[in-house]
């Protein structure tokens, strides 16, 4: 069962987070894991939820995606992130079957 981290985004230094993320990139993808949704252009159709930037990353199992979270890899980057941007991130599970 595929597992989806959900990230929701506010930019506080361009430049540094633009610099995360030309370096997480290849955490996620040494993790079997994939950007399947990254950007700005956000339409909220209901409530009142206004995220700036929302990203969706895909790995192959909610295991993969907390090997991911936990790899010294995407820990050294913890600093650019939290110096550049303010997240909320939650991990959730696919379904099952077709």
């Amino acid at each position: 069962m595929a597992g989806y981290v959900i990230v929701e985004v506010e930019i506080t230094n361009r430049a540094g987070y633009g610099e995360f993320l030309e370096k997480v990139t290849s955490t996620v993808e040494a993790h079997g894991g994939k950007f399947v949704v990254r950007g700005g252009d956000i339409d909220v159709i209901e409530g009142n939820w206004t995220p700036m930037r929302l990203a969706v990353l895909e790995f192959e199992s909610a295991v993969r995606a907390r090997e991911w979270l936990g790899s010294p890899e995407y820990n050294e980057l913890n600093d650019l992130r939290t110096s550049s941007s303010n997240i909320n991130m939650v991990l959730v599970e696919g379904l099952l079957g077709p």
